[in-house]
């Protein structure tokens, strides 16, 4: 009897669990660094990613850089606190604290906060190094594999700047979404080498919007960064863009609920 209801139990928590994982919103609106200016946050805190999953952000955009010791941290600058991220050590960086007097997360640490819901997606962008190429590619492999560690897969959609490091990632995982930043390469690149999209900056699409069309045409994403004014936010609403990167997600859903 006792092993009959292990059973059951076990079948009814996998089952919420996997439904949990597919519950994420779908609005569009990514939070850029997280949900952090009308409430004075700091970017890329714990505290703007729980402002964005308080919002129903349909994600929340974070950056992360390798330390000296190959621990991945989230930050957005090369430097944290005036010290620099890839020549420094994990310990270094703990000598300084986010305005909030939080210390600096690291990637496993903000992952496990944003595992603890399911409606937010967390969109992580593992930065360039300033370093090498290779040391680029190091990040995006390892960024994939502490996501596999921890589970966290359907949590996770990939951007970078670095077109090496983001082959790597889907190198290292044939299944991870990775979406290209840089703006220099069109839409049949992108499916060429695997990638899940583009996320290119608004002034890009603005005098690329045919690119829009392309990509979806091929069946990747289409998303557009840093997008604050209204104007552009319509604009880019009206061509049917799946995501839109905003340092105003309020502005956003404002918007998105008068249409």
């Amino acid at each position: 009897m006792n092993k009959l209801f292990l059973i059951f139990f076990s079948m009814v928590f996998l089952s919420q669990f996997t439904i949990a994982q597919t519950t994420f919103h779908v609005n569009k609106v990514i939070a850029h660094r997280g949900a952090w200016k009308t409430q004075g946050l700091p970017q890329n805190s714990l505290a703007s990613l729980k402002e964005a999953v308080r919002l129903g952000c349909e994600g929340s955009e974070f950056d992360v850089w390798m330390t000296a010791d190959e621990v991945l941290v989230v930050n957005h600058d090369h430097d944290f606190q005036g010290i620099d991220i890839e020549t420094s050590t994990y310990e270094q960086l703990l000598t300084k604290k986010l305005p909030n007097g939080e210390k600096i997360p690291t990637l496993e640490e903000y992952l496990r906060e944003g595992m603890k819901q399911s409606g937010t997606k967390l969109i992580l962008e593992f930065k360039p190094s300033r370093i090498s190429v290779e040391r680029s590619e190091r990040v995006g492999e390892l960024s994939v594999k502490t996501v596999q560690k921890l589970g966290a897969e359907k949590w996770v959609d990939y951007i970078t700047f670095s077109y090496e490091g983001g082959k790597k990632a889907i190198a290292t995982d044939p299944k991870a979404n990775v979406a290209y930043l840089s703006g220099d390469k069109t839409p049949a690149q992108l499916k060429e080498d695997g990638f899940f999209g583009f996320d290119y900056n608004i002034r890009v699409l603005r005098n690329k919007p045919e690119w829009i069309a392309q990509a979806q045409h091929l069946g990747l994403t289409t998303n557009a960064w840093t997008v604050n004014n209204e104007e552009d936010m319509k604009w880019l609403l009206e061509l049917k863009v799946d995501f839109i990167t905003t340092d105003e997600p309020e502005k956003l859903f404002e918007i998105l609920s008068k249409q």
